[in-house]
């Protein structure tokens, strides 16, 4: 495994290239001193999304936002068993173990992992399985995996019986790409962000290009398609029963996804030191709302420190 630089186009020392499994795995770097922090970005998202909360947490920290593996500026193989630079599962296992390499091979040692919606879930499987890259976790509204498996029984009948029929449906290749092409436009990501966003402002033509650029990339629509028929692996309540580091959870308490409601629940977990609603604010508050995430951020990693001493 390398890490190479993009091209001169680029600032060097803040867009990079990391090769992880025979694949180009983009991050973003600033910072030059205090603890590591990496932050992993929810589905269809990538490292820009953390563009606001970048800059100000390396006033302080070494800070690192890194694209997993079928997203933003990275690889999207095959989906498939692994074969280094071919083909690759879109799984939490995979992606734990992509940011627990990062963390060995890039930041050079552990970090608190700072996670958003899914990113939360491959940001705690990274800290179980491998708690030595792992200073602390923090979810922000954390995916809640409403559509697992083991989740079904508490839907409504209607769902239950639709979502594995619009899985399967959507692994006929051509319904699926023709679905993922429909939704891959401008305007459809725009309606979307606009119902996971409370502050409608906050929906501007920049984050509309930096989630559809990769979408328009060769095997985007194939990641898209593998991650919406997984209704396996972990649920966040898994993970917290098993993380040996301490946690902190936000959550925009206006998310239309994640209800706040059931993500409580995840605070009666002894590794969680403080569940913070955010009043006013959807399901990316790091984005949307950057002056209440970063403070709150900033304060808990420096507490962690103290604690340690």
């Amino acid at each position: 495994m390398t890490i190479d630089t993009l091209p001169p186009s680029t600032p060097a020392k803040i867009h990079s290239v990391w090769t992880w499994q025979g694949f180009p795995i983009c991050y973003q770097a600033q910072g030059e001193a205090g603890p590591a922090v990496v932050l992993i970005h929810g589905f269809g998202a990538s490292s820009g999304h953390w563009r606001k909360n970048l800059p100000v947490l390396a006033t302080t920290c070494r800070v690192f936002a890194i694209d997993l593996i079928g997203f933003g500026g990275s690889a999207k193989p095959t989906p498939g068993p692994l074969e280094p630079g071919q083909k690759i599962e879109y799984t939490f296992a995979t992606w734990g173990q992509q940011i627990a390499d990062f963390c060995r091979e890039v930041v050079g040692g552990p970090a608190f992992l700072v996670g958003n919606s899914i990113g939360c879930i491959a940001a705690m499987q990274a800290a179980v399985d491998a708690p030595d890259v792992a200073l602390g976790v923090a979810l922000i509204n954390c995916s809640l995996r409403l559509l697992h498996d083991r989740r079904r029984a508490e839907q409504p009948w209607l769902q239950q019986v639709g979502t594995p029929l619009l899985q399967r449906l959507l692994k006929i290749r051509w319904v699926g790409q023709t679905f993922f092409h429909q939704i891959a436009r401008s305007e459809t990501v725009r309606k979307i962000l606009l119902q996971a966003y409370a502050r409608p402002d906050a929906v501007t033509d920049e984050l509309v290009n930096l989630l559809m650029t990769p979408a328009l990339e060769d095997g985007a629509a194939d990641v898209f398609l593998a991650f919406t028929g997984y209704s396996q692996g972990p649920l966040p309540e898994d993970l917290l029963a098993e993380l040996a580091c301490p946690v902190v959870i936000l959550w925009g308490a206006q998310d239309p996804w994640e209800p706040i409601a059931l993500g409580r629940r995840l605070a009666d977990f002894p590794c969680v030191q403080r569940f913070i609603p955010l009043a006013g604010v959807g399901h990316c508050p790091q984005d949307e709302a950057p002056e209440l995430v970063n403070p709150v951020l900033q304060d808990w990693i420096a507490d962690q420190g103290k604690l340690e001493r």
